[in-house]
């Protein structure tokens, strides 16, 4: 029984607490041990999912230490992370390399299982227009929020239609729209019927209307479950 709970408050370790720090040696150790179980830092090694969206813009999943140096290398200057869990391993060591690489990063928070908190939308915007260029921008496995954020990128800063837009959230992506993740989708159908109805820009459209519980309702009808 003593080895099961020294294994159970090891891992318990690993998943939370004060230890997620940089700071010592043991500290380093618990977060990378995170890295590894918990956020599968493995599986990014050699699998980047990693796209151009624009001139100056691209898309990836939470990038490796050695792919942050890469994009430095290529001469990005920003980094858009958008888990915004700036408690997490992860970004402790993002932050550890973005620093060192000489690269900007900032954070908002979106959601691939339900819509994103409008405030959060809006931050994105300001970040699209204010990061220094060449940026990237990242969720956990560039599927989903990765594929939301290129979407209204490309519809606030490339004149793109909405149907041009949406292809950033595709299969070959491993973005899935059935189930839960096609939320994502429909926040972009609900703004291509409203803005088909009377034209109104992406960005004006999440300051004024957008709410995330409609959408999450008229999604849950769609697929049968309210």
């Amino acid at each position: 029984m003593a080895l099961f709970s020294r294994i159970a408050a090891f891992q318990q370790r690993i998943r939370h607490g004060a230890h997620h720090h940089l700071g010592d040696a043991e500290g380093r150790f618990f977060a990378t041990m995170n890295l590894i179980v918990h956020d599968h830092v493995f599986l990014r090694r050699y699998w980047t999912n990693e796209w151009q969206v624009a001139p100056g813009v691209w898309r990836s999943n939470h990038p490796t230490h050695g792919r942050l140096e890469r994009f430095a290398h290529l001469g990005v200057r920003s980094v858009i992370n958008l888990r915004g869990e700036p408690q997490e391993p992860s970004y402790l060591f993002e932050t550890e390399s973005c620093a060192q690489f000489g690269m900007t990063l900032v954070t908002t928070k979106l959601n691939a299982n339900k819509p994103p908190q409008r405030e959060n939308l809006l931050r994105l915007f300001d970040l699209f227009r204010s990061v220094e260029r060449p940026f990237m921008m990242h969720c956990k496995s560039g599927a989903d929020r990765a594929g939301l954020a290129s979407a209204l990128y490309l519809l606030a800063h490339e004149g793109a239609d909405v149907e041009t837009a949406k292809t950033q959230l595709h299969w070959r992506y491993l973005h899935l729209r059935r189930g839960k993740t096609g939320v994502l989708d429909h926040i972009l159908d609900v703004y291509a019927a409203r803005h088909a109805s009377a034209s109104i820009g992406i960005e004006d459209w999440v300051a004024t209307e957008y709410d995330p519980q409609s959408i999450k309702q008229s999604y849950k009808r769609k697929r049968g479950l309210a």
